[in-house]
């Protein structure tokens, strides 16, 4: 595609723009609400009081250290962490392929704000011509810069020469 429509996205972020080893800090943060963690949580019908059960928290924290408010679901988490880097690694995938080697690294909390990290583990060509395989290492951090996500993402990637401005 080219002409205004290939405009509206960035120009630097097709196969081509990707290299083994980049690293990216990406723009924005995120402050996790409340609402962000009890809506999924209960949409997804998770039933860890750990999520929603504040009083249970607050029993478990007289053991536990730490726990004595409720947490956040680690899938509100890596979800929040791989949306602020979509604006860098997104916006010209075709096919999510994969995630894998998810892992959550730490406690988040409402009111934590997240931030997140890419790096470019692999490209490789695809089975077609148009496009590329990308394999992203996604990484989510607090506003005390502590690790609390990080997972592998792979994409089918449209390579510039068949879909950009010429």
């Amino acid at each position: 595609m080219t002409g205004p429509i290939a405009r509206r996205s960035s120009p630097n972020n097709y196969f081509e723009d990707f290299k083994a080893g980049q690293v990216f800090e990406h723009a924005r943060g995120k402050t996790v609400t409340e609402m962000d963690n009890v809506l999924i949580t209960n949409m997804v019908m998770n039933t860890a009081d750990g999520h929603f059960n504040e009083h249970r928290m607050q029993q478990a924290g007289q053991k536990l250290p730490g726990f004595n408010t409720r947490v956040v679901y680690g899938g509100v988490n890596f979800s929040i962490a791989i949306g602020l880097a979509a604006q860098d690694t997104g916006e010209q995938v075709l096919q999510e392929l994969g995630m894998d080697k998810i892992r959550l690294k730490a406690p988040v909390h409402h009111g934590d704000t997240l931030y997140a990290f890419t790096e470019v583990l692999e490209t490789r060509n695809a089975d077609r011509e148009d496009a590329g395989i990308v394999r992203f290492k996604h990484y989510g951090v607090n506003q005390h810069d502590k690790l609390v996500f990080e997972g592998e993402r792979t994409v089918l990637m449209k390579r510039r020469s068949a879909w950009g401005d010429r």
